[in-house]
């Protein structure tokens, strides 16, 4: 048994400290994973916490047969998509800018290497939000979460072959997007 298998069963055993130390190590990831999905910082952090909540709640339901953080993803993207789907009318262009994206950076790089990486990310969050959620939600769950493809597939429960080709429709789809912008420019 590993140490987040102990965790999950001393949490179900009635030990809240137990399901605590879980939160404390997801929920920073889990945010900046949400920030990407809802698109500003407020609603990620309602999304993280109803997702910690409901996780709780049903913990006696995690089989167990994949990673928490995967069950914990899902139940955090599922509320997220949600959200998004019933303010979808009412995303402003501000909020959409809203969208995180600061990359840390060197201390030695130049200064403008720095502005123009995030006029790049920028870009790349405006090109995500045109996305359709279908395709947003691949590129969040394989590129910025690094989710391997069998986790992507538990977490929108499609197949592994959906996936890829999902994932690479997606990838020329926000090409495209990317490429709609003058001040684009994919060698910085």
């Amino acid at each position: 048994m590993n140490d987040e298998e102990e965790l999950i069963q001393s949490a179900l055993a009635g030990n809240s400290s137990s399901f605590e130390v879980l939160v404390t190590r997801y929920q920073d990831r889990l945010y900046t994973a949400m920030i990407s999905v809802v698109g500003n910082t407020d609603e990620a952090e309602d999304v993280v916490q109803e997702a910690f909540i409901q996780a709780y709640l049903k913990l006696d339901t995690f089989q167990q047969n994949s990673r928490f953080f995967t069950w914990l993803y899902r139940i955090a993207f599922n509320f997220a998509l949600a959200k998004r789907r019933r303010r979808r009318g009412h995303l402003s262009l501000d909020e959409s800018r809203e969208l995180s994206g600061s990359e840390p950076t060197s201390k030695t790089e130049a200064p403008d290497a720095r502005m123009s990486r995030s006029e790049d990310v920028g870009l790349v969050h405006q090109a995500l939000a045109i996305l359709s959620e279908d395709h947003r939600s691949i590129l969040v769950l394989r590129e910025m979460e690094d989710l391997a493809y069998e986790e992507i597939a538990e977490v929108l429960q499609i197949s592994i072959g959906t996936v890829r080709s999902r994932l690479n429709r997606a990838r020329f789809s926000l090409k495209q997007q990317l490429e709609k912008f003058p001040q684009w420019n994919p060698e910085s």
